[in-house]
């Protein structure tokens, strides 16, 4: 009997250590989502001649960076990610419709939003890679606000708050930065919005182009397990010479798989997880640059992230 005792006050003091322990992790994440950002934002000083060519740009830069992915083709907001673990994360409605916030934010608030993940109440937004958007030059970034400027008005009162789920919240904490969670957490607001390069060599504007990889495909491009996406998610592929890469002859073929969602091993890509079709909307001279670029980087393992 007394064996049978100890073992249940060390089983209680085991779930004692373990519920101090998720609190901590929680109140952590907690800090990490209420701090309160200060960040000037320079009005952005990049004029187009032509309105129409603007928003024509602008349209294609919210494509291939993977903005109405998430946020819709309308830019009305929707649910991004839905799971027990995760929780529910809804992308904003960037209009001026019911939900939307269009009329409440400035150019400016849109810049602080975008590319530093800070919302105009100063906490970080969730989930969304500003991280990977620091890099956008001014020329890309006034087409952007231009475009999103342009949609009508959508409501999107019927859509859930974004509520993360308490394991999510552990996971993040624990990953020591790997999920981006709160990315203006991650993000250095020191650096400048970029001027924009004329007449991008191919290997610079792939490089430009490769940071909307990042989040999946990793640093190094050496895929692996995506950090803080559902289980039944696949790995992401290793797109440097060391892995897939290699399987391409020529930039037709990393063209052709952009565009048509199959690789020259004839694997299908799904779209659901592998955003082929948004990537196969840039143009030929991005996605050869890209794969100009991607064939510049160095071999690594595949899962090395």
């Amino acid at each position: 009997m007394k064996i049978l005792k100890w073992i249940g006050m060390a089983v209680g003091v085991l779930l004692l250590i373990l519920a101090i322990t998720a609190t901590v992790l929680f109140l952590i994440s907690k800090q990490h989502e209420n701090k309160i950002y200060e960040i000037d934002v320079d009005p952005i000083n990049y004029q187009f001649d032509d309105e129409a060519e603007m928003l024509s740009w602008g349209q294609h830069v919210a494509t291939v960076r993977g903005c109405v992915e998430c946020h819709g083709s309308n830019l009305g907001g929707d649910i991004f990610l839905e799971d027990p673990i995760v929780g529910v994360l809804v992308a904003t409605n960037m209009t001026t419709g019911t939900g939307g916030i269009g009329s409440d934010y400035s150019d400016e608030d849109l810049v602080r939003s975008i590319r530093h993940g800070v919302r105009k109440d100063g906490k970080s937004v969730i989930f969304m890679p500003s991280h990977e958007y620091n890099v956008i030059d001014s020329k890309d970034m006034a087409a952007l606000i231009g475009y999103i400027r342009s949609m009508g008005p959508i409501d999107s009162s019927h859509l859930p708050e974004t509520n993360i789920g308490f394991p999510f919240r552990l996971m993040y904490t624990l990953s020591g930065g790997e999920i981006h969670l709160f990315p203006a957490n991650i993000i250095d607001h020191s650096l400048p919005i970029p001027e924009p390069v004329e007449n991008r060599s191919p290997i610079e504007l792939g490089s430009y182009l490769a940071t909307t990889c990042i989040g999946c495909h990793g640093g190094n491009y050496g895929g692996g397990k995506i950090p803080g996406v559902p289980p039944n998610w696949p790995d992401a592929s290793n797109i440097t010479m060391g892995g897939n890469l290699a399987n391409y002859s020529s930039d037709q073929d990393f063209i052709k798989t952009m565009r048509e969602g199959v690789t020259p091993l004839g694997v299908e890509m799904n779209p659901e997880f592998m955003p082929w079709k948004v990537f196969g909307s840039m143009t030929d001279e991005e996605l050869s640059g890209l794969f100009v670029y991607l064939q510049s980087l160095p071999p690594v393992e595949t899962g090395s992230r």
